[in-house]
């Protein structure tokens, strides 16, 4: 990637590009030049254009971007100038004044931005093969401003994030203009993510309820200074630090405040021409604040075009724009100050971060109902139990934002509504958030009768009755079919809550069978079952795997597809849905593409490094499964054949909560030899000999006996368990 490419290659290669025009690129840009929209900037090894980028019809942001585009044939922007505001293509320019000062022009010759720089020397533009922008005098001694210090929404490697500059996302995909989410440090020195949106702002990761020692961050540095090195390790002046999944590969890596409000470490396949994530902030994305808007909420959907999750009004409110969820829903209702004109919904596993009215210790749902109706801005309120005292502590709501739906909170929130809408939501209390169509009662037929004229003839009259019976008809058979159509298209947010209300989908035998060809290519084989590789009608590859019949009964399956369905965790298999039909027992999940942890040792193909975030990786699933989501979700089979790995090498625990079930000889080994280079050498991979690091191995192995003490309390946690491999 070092390698220089020769300038007519670039220009060549940039003159086919979509967005750009080329006419003749530069090395550098001295005094009193000017880069027009035909114009670009190369860094000396070729891999970093800087130019004006098309961000709409006849609108140009100056920018830095990748050379060589994506597969998908998109191109990688890194900086924007004037992403607020976009300049005219025609007569638009970038100039460098006498003064030292590096302007942006529109075509009406208007500064739209500018580095507000003097020199009384002569200075230079010059983009470096970092793919920082810098001005600098000629001589190179001292940069008078430069990209990296005020970033937009990307991180390049070793360009630091300090506390004078912040990430913020791209309102949109398409929309380049500075959106609602910011990475920066606070005035505590910790590095956060934060909501800002046009009414309210919070902060919401590290988690806020959690304190931030506990969270492994310390507040004690006022550096505030973070950055990542060029082989994914990133480090910040708050003790917060991670490695790349695919950490020292060598690859292109850029850090990106995502537009869903997630902070992710991509890294670039230059075969492929793709960039896969090989970190991520957040691993449940309902957590991230804002992203359904006020009187909504965050549900956890299985896997397609729309993965990950999917906003869902509330009972009795509606969603004020499909296509724009961060707008929130709107009440249908008129609620009364009057106590005795409203009522409670109960929304099981649900939670609103958050704008709490204040605080009750020790009360009863009784006390804390009565405490919300007392209040005209009280719109629900929740009633969470405090495990260490043994009582509920109530939450009245002055603002329902941030809903989130989990089953691990175990507590129930309960929304205001006027009592006449509780009546009609009283047979809808398992589909939260649905968007029913009109009922017929609503949908009434224009029925206009005309009184026959005196005089009138039997047969007439008969005549007459039987138009408009037939007229009635087919009004019936019309509102039948807009009834109908309506169902069929549900809305977006009805969808949501349909997912969120089964967590996954049900497949029928046929689908599967036909998804794996007739179970032809098996991929695993176990003792609960085999796996089979399948591509669903979606067109999602998926793993089917196809249970051992068994003396297992439909409530008991049930049971088990309701426990693995509810966690969420990157480092945790996704399982998109089951079969129960007769005898059949059928469970669908993502499919990994690098298979197992044991075909990967066997063949070779994980380095020391790989190998030792692979089991930190393990342990952080199993940590989620142990202390996180659910208590009781335990997983009695941790073998290498149950810890799948994706193209990234991203390990996820897999057969949790369906297998129950050795160590002597590695204990008989580690305690019959004094030296640890001894024992280690002999239980040791052979591919691995004097490739890895011996007192990491030996921290691996002691855990990993601990962890099968006979007696449970003898075993560490696996947050001890990650605090062991991870010191700080």
């Amino acid at each position: 990637m070092d390698t220089p490419i020769p300038i007519v290659l670039i220009s060549l290669l940039l003159s086919s590009l979509p967005l750009f025009s080329i006419s003749s690129p530069h090395d550098t840009l001295p005094t009193s030049s000017s880069l027009s929209v035909s114009d670009v900037l190369i860094s000396p090894n070729g891999i970093f254009p800087a130019g004006f980028h098309s961000v709409g019809e006849n609108a140009y942001c100056f920018s830095i971007w990748f050379t060589e585009p994506t597969s998908d044939g998109n191109l990688t922007a890194v900086w924007m100038a004037n992403r607020d505001q976009p300049v005219n293509g025609k007569r638009s320019k970038l100039s460098l004044l006498k003064s030292g000062n590096l302007i942006l022009t529109d075509a009406a010759q208007f500064t739209v931005w500018s580095t507000n720089t003097k020199s009384i020397s002569l200075l230079q533009l010059q983009l470096l093969n970092t793919g920082n922008l810098v001005l600098r005098n000629p001589s190179g001694s001292m940069n008078v401003w430069e990209s990296f210090d005020s970033p937009t929404d990307t991180l390049l490697p070793n360009q630091p994030i300090t506390r004078n500059s912040r990430l913020v996302s791209s309102r949109s995909h398409n929309n380049f203009s500075s959106g609602f989410y910011s990475l920066f440090f606070d005035d505590d020195n910790l590095l956060r993510l934060a909501f800002d949106g046009p009414e309210i702002s919070s902060i919401y990761w590290p988690d806020p309820g959690v304190i931030s020692w506990d969270a492994g961050r310390t507040s004690y540095d006022s550096s505030r200074i973070a950055a990542f090195n060029s082989s994914g390790y990133f480090r910040s002046s708050d003790d917060f630090e991670f490695k790349a999944s695919d950490y020292s590969i060598g690859a292109w890596t850029i850090l990106k405040m995502d537009v869903d409000g997630n902070v992710r470490l991509y890294s670039l396949d230059e075969e492929k021409r793709i960039w896969s994530v090989s970190w991520q902030a957040m691993s449940q994305p309902c957590k991230i604040h804002g992203v359904c808007g006020p009187n909504a909420m965050c549900n956890y959907d299985f896997p397609g075009e729309n993965a990950g999750r999917r906003c869902s009004c509330l009972p009795g409110y509606k969603a004020k724009n499909l296509t724009n969820w961060s707008l929130g829903c709107e009440p249908e209702f008129n609620l009364s100050c009057n106590a005795t004109e409203s009522g409670f919904i109960k929304l099981p596993n649900v939670e609103f971060y958050g704008y709490d009215i204040k605080f009750y210790e020790n009360y009863t749902y009784k006390r804390c109902e009565e405490v919300c109706l007392q209040s005209c801005n009280c719109y629900g309120f929740n009633l969470k139990f405090h495990h260490e005292d043994g009582y509920y502590n109530c939450f009245p709501k002055l603002r329902l934002l941030n809903g989130h739906r989990c089953p691990a909170f175990g507590n129930p929130m309960y929304i205001r509504l006027p009592k006449a809408s509780l009546t009609s939501n009283a047979n809808q209390k398992q589909e939260i958030g649905l968007h029913c169509p009109p009922s017929t009662q609503n949908l009434l037929l224009d029925r206009r009768y005309k009184t026959p004229k005196q005089n009138r003839t039997l047969q007439f009259m008969v005549w007459f009755a039987s138009a408009i019976g037939g007229v009635e008809i087919i009004c019936i058979c019309f509102v039948w079919w807009l009834l109908y159509k309506t169902q069929q298209s549900l809305s977006e947010n009805t969808q949501g809550y349909l997912q969120v209300a089964s967590g996954f989908r049900k497949f029928t035998y046929d689908e599967l069978k036909k998804a794996t060809g007739t179970f032809r290519e098996e991929i695993g084989r176990g003792g609960s079952g085999v796996v089979y590789k399948g591509v669903l009608s979606n067109r999602r590859v998926a793993a089917i795997k196809r249970l051992n019949e068994t003396n297992r009964g439909e409530a008991e399956f049930l049971a088990e597809v309701s426990t693995i369905r509810r966690v969420n965790h990157m480092n945790l298999i996704e399982i998109w849905g089951y079969c129960l039909e007769g005898n059949h027992r059928l469970l669908v999940y993502e499919y990994m593409e690098r298979g197992s942890l044991a075909e990967n040792l066997i063949s070779g193909a994980l380095n020391w490094e790989k190998r030792f975030d692979v089991a930190v990786g393990s342990a952080k699933g199993l940590s989620y499964l142990h202390e996180e989501c659910l208590e009781w979700v335990l997983h009695c089979d941790v073998k290498p054949q149950n810890i799948l790995l994706d193209s990234n090498f991203q390990p996820k625990v897999a057969d949790f909560g369906l297998s129950k079930g050795l160590v002597k000889w590695v204990r008989e080994k580690m305690n019959g030899t004094r030296e640890n280079e001894l024992w280690l050498e002999e239980i040791i991979d052979p591919v691995m000999k004097g490739k890895c690091d011996l007192r990491k191995m030996e921290i691996l192995v002691q855990v990993a006996l601990e962890c099968l003490e006979e007696d449970k309390d003898a075993r560490p946690t696996m947050r001890q368990v990650i605090e062991r491999l991870l010191p700080h």
